[in-house]
């Protein structure tokens, strides 16, 4: 029997990084490593210091390496998924010159107005990136630090991404993916290269960013020597170009070229992401029209309000977070850190409805309910940009995969269900954005595809739910007041 052999896959997130060891032949998961991250700001910024993410990502390998109880020898291949969007800018040296602005760092919202109006509207920009700038993106978060902090920009010496950052740290070399870079708002989806005439537009200098490589699977080096006795891995360890947690998520489960196309995932963590594989590239105003890692396309929605927003009514509440009830005739919109999906920056939250009858438990269930709207909402709309009818029975009727830290709980999953009336699938694969990042990097050390890797491997049993009668009333009645309320309540523009 020829020896085991060990990829590693790891989740840099906006809390933690986890790193998995898994077995490159099975899928089998040995160990995850965690280390906690460091986030601060206030006032709609949010930043950490990059070398706490290497930090973490030092500690991760090291506990999943102590956990599995493998050999570093048998240790093949490693690969980075990031969480996306974040601006990280270094020096000549390679030195963080600031903290790094994360995606859900709002303060850009102007900048990103001003940057869609500058090329003409959203048609324009979703012609060349498949996206419309928001605060989250990138690019605005660039003409933020231009306008706000000019000396900083101008010592800037590189650009990365979060996960570029990281796989610089691990090779040497500086290298992204089209999948991470389809979400800066310089890249085109449409020429599959950064545009020209965008870098123009925002001052941002093409000698400053990372090589886009073919896929996120792409070889990218072996481990550099300081990096290798970090890590305690071998020189010979592959390194994958890596991409976005997004993405990532996908080839985890499955979606992709070699997998499964136009099949939705519903992603409930500190967002609420609704994402789906497809061959037909995304233009959509209301979409992120991303490239995936594999080839395909990637169009997603995110809002920015999910667990962390309806976890604080809870606590508000004084209540567990499953101890709810369907919401009544009370309609909470919990936008707690402003809004992405709809595009509401400087939202808060607004609770309308309530009686003289209404319960702590109704009121909690109505932020539930708030949050699934939005984010189901936001899956109409991917799905006419996969070009499908979310009406058609068959279409319908679609399984609904749900991923993240709410797939764990009976509310969030109920509530789901009730709203979308769809059969509902919870995958037994556990981490699938860190077992994402794995594939790729078993395909890095053997040439296969990442997809076809992460759908071969058997990573847990599936729980499935029967569809529900949909609950057309809530739907109804959250909608309403989210349409009447969005110019004068919730700080639309």
């Amino acid at each position: 029997m020829p020896p085991r052999t060990v990829v590693i896959g790891v989740d840099s997130s906006t809390q933690s990084t986890k790193a998995v060891f898994v077995d490159a032949a099975s899928g089998r998961l040995l160990a995850v490593g965690r280390a906690p991250h460091v986030v601060r700001g206030e006032a709609g910024a949010r930043e950490s210091d990059p070398e706490v993410w290497w930090q973490a990502l030092r500690g991760a390998v090291a506990a999943g390496l102590k956990e599995s109880g493998a050999a570093a020898s048998a240790v093949t291949g490693i690969a980075v998924a990031g969480q996306q969007h974040g601006l990280v800018v270094l020096d000549r040296a390679g030195r963080p010159l600031r903290p790094a602005m994360l995606w859900n760092d709002t303060r850009s919202a102007p900048q990103a107005a001003a940057l869609t109006e500058a090329l003409g509207g959203p048609d324009a920009w979703t012609a060349r990136t498949g996206s419309v700038p928001v605060a989250a993106v990138t690019a605005s978060k660039w003409r933020w630090l231009r306008e706000n902090e000019p000396d900083t920009a101008a010592a800037t010496a590189a650009v990365r991404l979060p996960h570029d950052f990281l796989t610089e740290r691990l090779t040497g070399t500086a290298a992204t993916d089209p999948g991470d870079a389809s979400g800066t708002g310089w890249y085109s989806t449409a020429t599959g290269s950064y545009d020209p005439g965008l870098l123009e537009l925002l001052g941002l200098d093409a000698a400053l960013l990372p090589e886009v490589a073919r896929t996120g699977a792409t070889r990218v080096g072996p481990l550099t020597a300081a990096a290798a006795e970090a890590l305690g891995l071998p020189l010979t360890t592959a390194v994958a170009a890596g991409t976005g947690d997004n993405m990532s998520a996908a080839v985890g489960l499955g979606l992709g070229g070699a997998g499964l196309v136009d099949h939705p995932v519903l992603s409930l963590g500190t967002s609420g992401t609704v994402f789906a594989a497809s061959r037909t590239r995304p233009a959509s105003p209301a979409l992120s029209g991303f490239a995936a890692t594999d080839g395909t396309y990637l169009p997603l929605a995110c809002t920015l309000n999910c667990t962390l927003a309806v976890d604080k009514v809870a606590a508000l509440l004084g209540l567990d977070r499953d101890d709810t009830s369907p919401g009544g005739e009370a309609v909470l919109l919990p936008y707690l850190d402003g809004e992405r999906t709809p595009d509401l920056p400087t939202a808060a939250g607004l609770l309308t409805g309530l009686r003289h009858d209404t319960t702590p438990r109704q009121l909690l269930g109505a932020a539930y309910e708030g949050a699934v709207v939005t984010v189901l909402r936001a899956l109409d709309e991917l799905l006419r940009a996969c070009g499908l009818d979310p009406a058609e029975p068959g279409v319908a009727a679609r399984p609904l995969r749900l991923i993240g830290g709410g797939a764990r709980g009976r509310a969030w999953v109920e509530t789901v269900r009730r709203l979308s009336g769809r059969p509902v699938i919870v995958p037994g694969t556990v981490e699938p954005v860190a077992l994402g990042a794995a594939a790729l990097a078993a395909a890095a050390a053997t040439g296969a595809d990442p997809v076809a890797i992460a759908a071969g491997w058997s990573t847990g049993e599936d729980v499935r739910l029967p569809p529900v009668r949909r609950d057309s009333a809530t739907w109804e009645r959250v909608g309403s007041v989210l349409e009447r309320a969005s110019g004068p309540l919730l700080g639309g523009f």
